[in-house]
């Protein structure tokens, strides 16, 4: 999708919410993740790892009774791991493509900012080389006083097909579980 384009992510860019992006930093880097796409953000918490998961799945996390899977953004895009600081938190975002229900996922990121209202005019098409982030997850950038944050695309970067997979595996868990 284009940003130049009347959507973002469903949503017309005449509605007030629709350039507000959640921004936070992996590293150095700024991100930044459309506001509509955010349900909380939470400190870390416990998660429970999975067998034969990809390496940025750290797992699964009960949050107030619902269990939703849980990536690492940094190892998602390939940077080096770090230890966890008093910023590290979880951002839980919906994931849905538009076609399904809600898809709840805790995303790991080294600190949250701010949320940042991007004007259209102040956004520009995705770069096309030179980035440490898969061109894929990016869907453009937003300029920012003199600081560039990369829009990611939530729905590529989680994979949905893998966050499925998790949710079935985590519900056929329980089922088992529940059948004890």
């Amino acid at each position: 999708m284009s940003l130049s384009s009347s959507t973002h992510g469903n949503v017309e860019l005449t509605d007030t919410n629709a350039q507000k992006f959640l921004t936070f930093c992996l590293g150095e880097e700024h991100y930044g993740i459309p506001i509509l796409r955010v349900r909380e953000i939470i400190g870390l918490i416990p998660i429970t790892t999975l067998p034969q998961t990809p390496s940025y799945v750290r797992g699964v996390m009960n949050l107030r009774g619902r269990i939703i899977p849980v990536i690492d953004l940094r190892s998602r895009f390939g940077l080096p791991e770090i230890e966890p600081t008093k910023e590290t938190c979880i951002i839980i975002v919906d994931a849905n493509d538009g076609a399904g229900e809600q898809s709840l996922t805790g995303v790991i990121v080294d600190t949250v900012r701010e949320v940042q209202d991007i004007p259209a005019s102040a956004m520009s098409p995705k770069p096309e080389f030179g980035c440490t982030v898969p061109l894929d997850y990016i869907e453009g950038m937003g300029r920012v006083r003199d600081r560039v944050i990369l829009l990611l695309n939530v729905v590529d970067v989680l994979d949905k097909r893998c966050v499925a997979g998790l949710t079935e595996h985590i519900e056929d868990t329980g089922a088992m579980r529940a059948a004890a």
